[in-house]
């Protein structure tokens, strides 16, 4: 279904000053669609929640955090901007910004035969298995801040 086309080792935690963007390549079937044929809108947030976990596991946090708490998705969106129809291929940016203390933002840019296809975001929120709201790792806001990118 999915392919992934870069894999840092969370454990690598050399500095660098360069933002990196996280991509995902995604491959749209005829479950993804709906009567009209072209791609359901739901699978766009579903989209968002593959690329979001397939970063998470690959560059920040293999255990996904899972013994320290848990993470809330607090608000999302998706502009659509072109359709899309089965068997097109789709390729996710992913980028991070207004990363706070307990909370970080997402961008989610999506692409179709180099066109842009949809923008969404999502503000996701850390908390503990008592779903009180807490600090993240230093480790892992250090790792999120290499893919912080300014968003207009």
């Amino acid at each position: 279904m999915s392919s992934t086309s870069i894999a840092i080792n969370p454990s690598d935690d050399v500095a660098t000053s360069a933002t990196q963007t996280f991509e995902h390549t995604l491959t749209i079937y005829l479950k993804d669609s709906n009567a009209y044929g072209n791609t359901y809108f739901a699978r766009y947030f579903e989209w968002q929640g593959i690329c979001r976990e397939r970063w998470f596991y690959e560059c920040i946090a293999r255990d996904m955090l899972q013994t320290q708490g848990v993470f809330i998705t607090k608000h999302a969106r998706q502009d659509y901007l072109r359709e899309t129809f089965p068997f097109q291929e789709v390729r996710c940016e992913l980028n991070a910004y207004d990363i706070r203390r307990c909370s970080f933002w997402l961008e989610f840019r999506f692409f179709s035969g180099g066109e842009s296809i949809s923008v969404g975001r999502q503000q996701i929120v850390f908390a503990n298995h008592d779903k009180q709201i807490t600090a993240l790792p230093e480790l892992v806001i250090k790792r999120i801040r290499r893919f912080e990118k300014s968003v207009n």
